[in-house]
C-alpha cells in the first residue's frame, strides 16, 4: 500500500521573483509550502562562474545555446529551448524567453530596481489609453519598502514625482565615462541620476556588499547582488516549511468537484513520469506567459476555454518593454591613461524619463540605460576595430589600436513604455505540443505607431548626446521603413499582462488581489496580472505585488477563507 500523499498548505509554480517572494513570506508565516521548478537547483553562492577568467574557455566566454548572454552568464535558457517549442502567427515577430532553473530570470536580469510611479498605475486617467489598475501606488509603496529593506538596493533621493525614491544604500561614484554621459545631459536638458540597482554597496542581512568585481551577470557567489536562490528561496528552506522540487514541468491546475484547486499535475523531467501535488491554495508564478499557458491548458467541463479564463482574457493584452540601443565612438575617451574603473557589475547613472508626452507625438515614456567603459574583454569585444579610424592591421600596430581605442565607445539603451493592444496575445497552438506532451503557445504580436515614434525619439536622443560629446555614430539614423530598429516583442525579456488585474470578472482573470475571479484559491504572483507596462523594470513591483499577495493568502487563511 503506497503512502498517503502529503496535502500542501500552498503549492507554487515558478521560484524566481515572484515565486520565490510567495515562497519566503509564506514560510515565515508558518504555511507548510511546495515548489515547482522546471529547471535544476542553482545557487549563485556555489555555482557561480563569478571568476572565470575568459581565457580559461576556448570560445573566450563566447555565448553558447542554453546561455545566449555568454558561457559563463549566471542563467540557463533562452528564446529557444530544445524540445521546448512556440509559434508565431503569420505576420508577427516574437521572442519568448524561458529561463530553465532555480531562480528564474533573477538570474539573468541586470537588477534594475524601479519602482513604477503614481501616474504608472493610473495610464488611462493620464492620457486616455490603455486602462488604470485597481490598485494606486499607495496601496504598493509599504510592500515597496519592505522589499527594499530585506533585499536592498544602492540609489539617490531625487523627488521625481512618477519616479519614486525608495529606501537607498549609498550608490557608486560614476566612472570616467559616466561622468562625459552626465555633462552631456546636463547640457542637453536630460535627467541624469545615480541608477537605482539591487547591488549591495554596503552588508544589508547578513550579505556581503558588493566588492566590484563587475560581473554581477555571471551570479554573485558573496550574495552581493540579489537572486531568488539566495536572498529568498534560501531562508525559506532554512524554516523547514519548504519542499523543493525541480525538474518539475508544470502541465496543469487540478480541479476538485466544488471548482477550488486540489493541486498541480506535473512532469518529472529525469523520468518522463506524471505527477501530483496537493494543495489547498496554488500560486502560478512560471512567468506572465508560461502561467497563462497553463491556465489555458487546464481546460475541464467547467472551464472548457481554461482555468480561471471565464473572461476569455487569459493570455491577452501581453506586452513588452520597448527597446533600442546605440553606441558610439567618444574620442575624447581614445588613447586614455590606464586606470581603475571599480564598479558595480551595471551602470552607475541612467536617465529616468524626463519630459511631457502631452508635447510629444507618443503618450508614454522611457528611461536610458548607459553602457561602456573598461569592461573585461570577451569574444568579438568592440564589434570589431575595423570601424575605428585606424581600421585595425596587424602585429604591433594591432594591439596598438585596441589600447588605444578600448573604452573609447559609449552606448546606450532605451527602454519604454508599451500601451496595450488586442493584437498582442498569446493563446494554445493545438496542433503542437512540446516533448512532454504538452499543448505550446502561439504568439500574436504588434508595436503600434505609439511604439514606432517613442523608438524614433530614442534615436534621435542617443545621437545627440553623443554628439554633444564629440562623438562619431557608426551607423545611419534607422528609418520609418525600418521601424526605427525596435527591438523584436519579447527581446527586451519583460513580458507582462496575459491574466490582468481588474474589478470587473467580465473583463479580467484576477482582482486587485491577484485572487482569480474564476477559482478562490488559485493566485498570479509574476507578470501576468500587470494592467499595464511602464518606463521602468518590472522586477521590483513583480517582488513587492508578491508579497503584498502572500500577506492576503495569510490573512484569508487565517480568517477560514482559504
Amino acid at each position: 500500500m503506497s503512502p498517503q500523499r502529503p496535502t500542501y498548505d500552498v503549492a507554487i509554480v515558478g521560484s524566481g521573483a515572484g515565486g520565490g517572494m510567495a515562497a519566503y513570506v509564506l514560510t515565515q508565516a508558518g504555511a507548510n509550502v511546495v515548489m515547482l521548478e522546471a529547471g535544476p537547483a542553482w545557487y549563485a553562492s556555489r555555482d557561480s562562474k563569478m571568476l572565470m577568467p575568459a581565457y580559461t574557455s576556448p570560445r573566450r566566454g563566447a555565448a553558447i545555446k542554453t546561455r545566449p548572454f555568454g558561457e559563463f552568464d549566471a542563467c540557463d535558457g533562452g528564446w529557444d529551448i530544445e524540445g521546448e517549442p512556440y509559434t508565431v502567427a503569420e505576420g508577427s515577430r516574437f521572442r519568448w524567453w524561458r529561463a530553465r532553473m532555480l531562480g528564474g530570470r533573477t538570474n539573468h536580469w541586470g537588477r534594475i530596481s524601479l519602482r513604477f510611479g503614481p501616474r504608472d498605475f493610473k495610464g488611462k486617467s493620464a492620457d486616455g489609453l490603455g486602462d488604470d489598475w485597481p490598485i494606486t501606488y499607495d496601496d504598493v509603496a509599504p510592500y515597496y519598502d519592505r522589499v527594499d529593506r530585506l533585499i536592498g538596493l544602492f540609489g539617490s533621493k531625487e523627488g521625481l514625482p512618477n519616479h519614486p525614491d525608495g529606501v537607498f544604500l549609498p550608490p557608486p561614484k560614476p566612472r570616467c565615462y559616466e561622468l562625459l554621459v552626465k555633462k552631456a545631459s546636463d547640457k542637453l536638458g536630460v535627467t541624469c541620476i545615480p541608477s537605482r540597482l539591487s547591488i549591495l554597496t554596503r552588508p544589508l542581512n547578513g550579505r556581503a556588499g558588493c566588492h566590484y568585481c563587475g560581473q554581477c551577470n555571471r551570479g554573485c557567489s558573496v550574495r552581493a547582488n540579489f537572486s531568488s536562490p539566495d536572498v529568498l528561496i534560501g531562508p525559506a528552506t532554512k524554516t523547514n516549511r519548504l519542499t523543493l522540487v525541480t525538474n518539475a514541468m508544470a502541465r496543469e491546475v487540478t480541479l476538485g468537484s466544488d471548482g477550488l484547486a486540489t493541486g498541480v499535475s506535473y512532469i518529472d523531467k529525469r523520468t518522463g513520469e506524471d505527477r501530483h501535488v496537493r494543495a489547498r491554495v496554488v500560486v502560478l508564478a512560471a512567468s506572465a506567459c508560461e502561467s497563462a499557458r497553463i491556465l489555458l491548458n487546464s481546460t475541464s467541463s467547467r472551464f472548457p476555454q481554461g482555468l480561471a479564463n471565464s473572461s476569455g482574457t487569459v493570455g491577452k493584452y501581453l506586452t513588452d518593454t520597448t527597446g533600442t540601443d546605440l553606441a558610439g565612438f567618444i574620442p575624447a575617451m581614445a588613447d586614455h591613461v590606464p586606470h581603475n574603473e571599480d564598479g558595480v557589475g551595471g551602470m552607475h547613472v541612467y536617465m529616468p524619463w524626463w519630459l511631457d508626452n502631452a508635447k510629444l507625438d507618443f503618450p508614454r515614456g522611457y528611461h536610458i540605460e548607459v553602457w561602456g567603459g573598461l569592461y573585461a574583454p570577451t569574444a568579438g569585444f568592440m564589434g570589431g576595430i575595423e570601424r575605428y579610424p585606424s581600421g585595425g592591421g596587424y602585429g604591433k600596430q594591432l594591439k596598438d589600436d585596441y589600447r588605444k581605442y578600448y573604452g573609447a565607445t559609449i552606448g546606450f539603451s532605451g527602454r519604454g513604455e508599451m500601451i496595450p493592444n488586442a493584437e498582442s496575445y498569446c493563446e494554445i497552438d493545438s496542433n503542437v505540443v512540446d516533448r512532454w506532451g504538452i499543448p505550446v503557445l502561439r504568439f500574436h504580436w504588434q508595436w503600434t505607431d505609439h511604439e514606432f515614434n517613442q523608438v524614433k525619439h530614442m534615436h534621435e536622443t542617443f545621437r545627440a548626446l553623443i554628439g554633444e560629446m564629440g562623438g562619431q555614430v557608426f551607423s545611419p539614423m534607422p528609418t520609418k521603413e525600418q521601424g526605427y530598429n525596435i527591438s523584436t516583442g519579447g527581446q527586451i525579456i519583460h513580458e507582462l499582462g496575459c491574466t490582468i488585474m481588474g474589478t470587473d470578472p467580465s473583463k479580467s482573470v484576477v482582482n486587485s488581489n491577484c485572487q482569480a475571479h474564476d477559482c478562490k484559491n488559485l493566485f498570479v504572483a509574476d507578470g501576468g496580472p500587470f494592467v499595464s507596462q511602464a518606463d521602468k523594470n518590472p522586477t521590483w513591483t513583480i517582488l513587492a505585488l508578491a508579497w503584498r499577495t502572500a500577506d492576503g493568502i495569510v490573512a484569508q487563511r487565517k480568517e477560514g477563507a482559504l
